[in-house]
């Protein structure tokens, strides 16, 4: 096997992606502006403007995660 082909784990928490995978794809989407806290102390994101659109975009439906008051 490659080193292109390594195979990489996608890690599970619950109902979570979790993991390096999950670190990954959380930084990412920060850097990116598409998820953001209200105040960096609090261990809580939402999703953007932005993070709807280019969801949305990638095919990903938003409508199954229900709003909560963070």
């Amino acid at each position: 096997m490659s080193k292109l082909t390594e195979i990489k784990p996608a890690k599970t928490c619950f109902e979570h992606i979790g993991g390096k995978l999950g670190m990954l794809l959380l930084y990412n989407f920060v850097d990116k502006g598409w998820i953001a806290k209200d105040n960096p102390s609090n261990k809580d994101f939402y999703i953007t403007e932005k993070g709807h659109e280019e969801f949305t975009k990638l095919g990903i439906d938003l409508s199954q995660i229900k709003s909560e008051k963070l």
